[in-house]
């Protein structure tokens, strides 16, 4: 259970959030509370679903940035730190730049916060935003099904990962949990929330992407 003693969870600059100016900002603090609060071996909140990320770089960023999709408001993104899509060179060498002066290298994953949100949410939404986004960031896969790993390294090959679930209502409700591969999410909501009750739904914008 949430214990605000134990979680002491950290909080951006309010100078940054309310200054009228557009800005991102790393969160080493982040990062290391997110770690220690659920990655982590003997973490409070520990959870053995984020354990590949234990080898994992991932930066944190706040922003005061409002950023909305498809009509719904965004208040946290996953990534992979490297800048993807389609960019020239420059474009390319000037994003990994910016990502480097940021974190001092080129993490696997940068999770971005909206730090005006984040300073109302309850203990319980906080918390429930960073495991969100962490379950997006995933350890790849082979042709088997198996965890990948790095011939040159050992580490983890890390991915994006979308939602375990998405399948219209109407589907559920014609023919049925197993019909939708949905009946572990069924017995896992009426088991209630292990940690606390939350509410972040549709604010994600790593899955608004879709």
């Amino acid at each position: 259970m949430l214990d605000r003693n134990t979680l002491r969870r950290p909080m951006p600059p309010a100078e940054q959030v309310e200054g009228f100016e557009a800005w991102f900002g790393p969160a080493p603090d982040l990062a290391e509370w997110a770690k220690a609060t659920f990655i982590a071996d003997g973490a409070p909140l520990q959870n053995p679903d984020h354990q590949h990320l234990r080898s994992a770089a991932i930066g944190f960023l706040w922003t005061n940035v409002d950023n909305s999709k498809k009509g719904r408001m965004v208040i946290g993104t996953a990534e992979p730190g490297q800048p993807q899509g389609a960019m020239g060179k420059w474009g390319r060498a000037k994003a990994t730049l910016q990502v480097t002066q940021w974190f001092g290298m080129v993490p696997d994953f940068i999770i971005t916060i909206d730090a005006s949100w984040w300073l109302q949410a309850s203990d319980a939404e906080a918390c429930a935003l960073i495991e969100h986004e962490l379950y997006h960031c995933a350890q790849d896969r082979d042709e088997y099904g198996a965890p990948k790993f790095s011939k040159q390294t050992g580490r983890p090959v890390f991915t994006m990962r979308g939602h375990d679930v998405e399948e219209f209502i109407g589907v559920v409700r014609r023919y049925g949990a197993d019909a939708a591969g949905i009946r572990a999410l069924i017995e896992a909501a009426e088991a209630g929330p292990e940690i606390a009750a939350a509410e972040i739904a549709q604010c994600c914008g790593t899955c608004l992407r879709a």
